[in-house]
């Protein structure tokens, strides 16, 4: 290894793969990251996974034909450890359709429910064991093969430290009593990632600025996004790398106003809107053009105003907020960790007291409801 380097190691074939899963087999535990190509493919994947075992970290690579039968049976059997679990264990079911069927220990939500006001890998870890990680393969194309060396002990890093940070944090949770919180928390974690949110299709085209435009404009901005899905599905390449959103807006507008404009003539495309993705972005902006009026679609309804809260509701609420921020600085927490201000304002409207009304209105975990249901007693006791 290079000097200087931090030793791992790189696993591409089968008879070190299965060595590995061996030893998973009867580990306590399994520290656990993936990397994954988002930011380079339309069909994301996990592009490694990074395990580590008593202080030796693995890079497993998943892109070159082994068989991970094994490993990922290991994986879903045995205790684990990640930081940031939503993302991760998304990645795992999609790519391989593997689920944890041991319990979790999320180091982020241990440092949320610590308190602590930075929780990203790079802060605890400065913190802890006063080692600066790199941020330099943040952005890698990790689906591209060779790695290089820089990549490499990128990805060792990300759990070279987890296993002992996992330990400080669990100490300090039993300390203070939160081990209960935590596992409860990272239970809903496991829970929320088991299946993917459903798709709207009449608002998933919708990006950020249509709230603005005609009914006409928005049928252009409607084709173009089809368009732009269509190359990034064919092209296996993520929709920004198409054509941004900004100028997927800007170039609707135009369309829309300049019909007889020729589309060399509009804003200016990306170099890589050539050929036949520039003839079939020409066919998108006819069939918008052709469209007629009663199939553009429409503006999105205004919601409706609420109804004016009573002022006991409202005296409620601002009781009830104050409360939860009281609870949350005595238990040295985010109040968003403690209760979001949506879900207390939900509570108060409510007025949910007991802990199951409360966890069913927020919603919120067990460990949230209870400290709410107090704090709303101590505020505004029933008459």
């Amino acid at each position: 290894m290079p000097p200087g380097s931090r030793p791992y190691f790189y696993i591409d074939r089968q008879g070190a793969l299965d060595a590995l899963a061996a030893r998973m087999e009867d580990a306590p535990r399994v520290v656990l990251d993936v990397e994954a190509d988002s930011l380079y493919h339309y069909y994301e994947k996990v592009c490694l996974l990074q395990v580590s075992l008593d202080g030796d970290c693995y890079i497993v690579d998943p892109l070159v034909g082994l068989d991970l039968t094994r490993l990922l049976a290991a994986l879903a059997a045995r205790p684990l450890v990640l930081h940031g679990t939503d993302y991760d264990l998304r990645l795992l079911r999609s790519t391989f359709g593997c689920r944890p069927a041991g319990p979790v220990f999320d180091t982020m939500v241990a440092a949320q429910l610590l308190g602590y006001e930075q929780v990203g890998l790079a802060a605890l870890v400065e913190r802890f064991f006063g080692v600066a990680l790199t941020k330099s393969g943040k952005k890698s194309d990790w689906s591209r093969r060779p790695l290089s060396e820089a990549q490499l002990q990128y990805a060792s890093d990300d759990t070279r430290y987890l296993g002992p940070l996992a330990d400080r944090l669990r100490a300090e949770l039993e300390r203070l009593g939160r081990l209960g919180w935590h596992r409860e928390s990272c239970e809903a974690a496991i829970e929320a990632t088991a299946e993917d949110a459903r798709r709207d299709p009449d608002r998933e085209w919708r990006i950020k600025g249509t709230s603005r435009l005609s009914r006409r404009q928005l049928a252009f901005v409607h084709e173009l996004w089809a368009w732009r899905e269509g190359e990034a599905q064919r092209t296996d390449r993520p929709p920004f790398r198409v054509l941004g959103n900004r100028q997927l807006l800007e170039l609707a507008v135009w369309a829309a106003a300049h019909p007889t404009v020729p589309l060399e003539r509009g804003p200016r495309l990306p170099r890589s809107c050539r050929g036949r993705r520039l003839a079939a972005l020409r066919g998108a902006v006819e069939r918008a053009q052709r469209l007629p009026e009663s199939q553009w679609p429409e503006r999105p309804r205004r919601q409706q105003r609420p109804k004016p809260l009573s002022r006991a509701v409202g005296r409620r609420i601002g009781a009830l907020r104050a409360a939860c921020l009281r609870t949350a600085k005595e238990l040295g927490i985010e109040p968003g960790v403690l209760a979001p201000r949506a879900a207390v304002e939900r509570i108060a409207i409510e007025d949910a007291r007991s802990v199951e009304d409360i966890m069913a209105a927020g919603p919120l975990l067990r460990w949230q409801a209870e400290h709410v249901a107090r704090a709303f007693a101590e505020a505004c006791p029933r008459q």
